[in-house]
């Protein structure tokens, strides 16, 4: 394979450029790309809220049903905020809910009240056709079940309508047949059925669902939207972080700290190996960073876990590589066919570890939530970030480095001196 001598620049480069990017983010215009000091952080690192919400305009204390209602709007609206660490507790003898979640990462007034006010609004859940038009609204729902089809065994979900209902939901799917109608709570989607038949009688069935526990949630999201009551605060504060004031600060010393030592020994083991294993692991950890600061994902201590995890997974790629390649050359083989070689040896092994961990994650991001979400969530994204750097980045510059008199000795890839040529 032919690499071009000057490619290890370029790649350098960019790889220090995301970096910074990552480090001090970009505010140039309508360009804004937040860094890593704009990451929200959860309850554990920065503090956050507590406040307790109780039923407005209502005479009687909620039921329990009512009350795991409102806890999934709630849930459904952090999601949808990328919220990851909450702590949502129901009271269902005074009827209140206790919810405890982190500041935004551009909030420096702490003003709990600003914070809450998108969180007691009753939640809207609408059914719309092709076009975004409204069909039918969560209040004409009276209620939905999960059941098993008598035919397929499979789990399905059951809807009935009031009189309102069920007669815009026949006008509806009469005029829908083989189109999709769907489901939303506020702007988010949370399921789109086809109809394939037009239904009277205000009874409906959502059928295609992959498992018992899907089939319960959407239920339960289906019945939320029915929610008669809106929620407000009355009672909120300010809560500190749990790891205590100035625990951010000591990560990133740590952090800066334990990757220059991971640096140093790489590079004193590997030499130009572990030079490059070591913008390999920058380009992976910066933009992890990014994958984080962008979309505002609530990182917390277990979301850092992740990120620790997956780098060391990345320094494992690396040095499997690295010992590959020296294998290669300590048996006599040319620079070029030793790094060619190691890379493809090396591959079925980085594959093998980081595929079985995304799937890992993806498992945990399915039906995890809160916290065990931001765990997931790094982790995934730095094992798939592994095979960007770690195998991809790093194989352009190592044989953009070889393709160079000045680093095509093999003493500089691992190879004994003593037999190095």
């Amino acid at each position: 394979m032919r690499t071009n001598k000057y490619a290890y620049i370029l790649v350098m480069l960019l790889i220090v450029a995301i970096a910074l990017t990552a480090v001090f983010g970009i505010n140039a215009g309508p360009i804004h790309i937040k860094g890593m000091r704009e990451i929200r952080f959860g309850i554990d690192i920065r503090g956050g809220v507590e406040a307790v919400f109780e039923p407005a305009n209502l005479d009687r204390v909620p039921t329990e049903s009512e009350l795991e209602a409102a806890r999934i709007i709630m849930e459904t609206r952090m999601d949808a905020q990328n919220i990851l660490d909450r702590e949502i507790t129901v009271d269902k003898n005074t009827g209140h809910i206790i919810i405890r979640f982190p500041w935004k990462s551009e909030e420096t007034d702490f003003n709990p009240q600003k914070a809450i006010a998108e969180l007691g609004e009753t939640a809207r859940l609408t059914f719309r056709d092709p076009q975004g038009n409204i069909i039918v609204e969560g209040k004409n729902v009276k209620q939905s079940k999960v059941q098993l089809d008598g035919k397929t065994n499979q789990p399905v979900v059951t809807l009935e309508f009031d009189e309102d209902g069920a007669k815009a939901f026949e006008d509806a799917t009469g005029r829908l047949i083989n189109q999709r109608i769907s489901i939303y709570m506020d702007e988010t989607l949370i399921s789109s059925p086809v109809v394939t038949t037009k239904i009277t009688g205000g009874n409906s069935i959502i059928s295609n669902i992959e498992s018992s526990e899907e089939a319960k949630s959407l239920s339960d999201k289906i019945n939320s939207g029915a929610l008669p009551f809106s929620l407000v605060s009355k009672n909120h504060s300010t809560i500190t972080p749990t790891m205590g004031t100035g625990a951010l600060e000591v990560m990133l010393k740590a952090a800066v700290i334990a990757f220059a030592a991971v640096c140093i020994f790489m590079i004193v083991y590997y030499r130009l190996l572990g030079v490059v294993a070591c913008f390999a692991l920058l380009l992976q950890t910066a933009v992890q960073m990014l994958a984080l600061s962008i979309p505002q994902i609530t990182l917390t201590l277990t979301g850092i876990a992740g990120i620790i995890l997956s780098i060391g997974m990345g320094v494992d790629a690396n040095v499997i590589i690295s010992e590959r390649i020296r294998e290669e050359l300590n048996e006599g083989k040319s620079l070029g066919y030793a790094i060619d070689t190691g890379y493809d040896k090396a591959f079925s092994a980085v594959f093998d570890g980081n595929i079985t961990t995304i799937a890992a994650a993806v498992i945990m991001m399915i039906f995890g939530t809160g916290s065990m979400l931001s765990f997931g969530y790094t982790l995934m994204v730095g094992c798939i970030l592994n095979f960007v750097s770690g195998v991809t980045a790093s194989k352009i510059m190592t044989r953009s480095l070889s393709a160079n008199d000045m680093f095509a000795k093999k003493s500089l890839y691992g190879m004994k001196v003593k037999e190095a040529k």
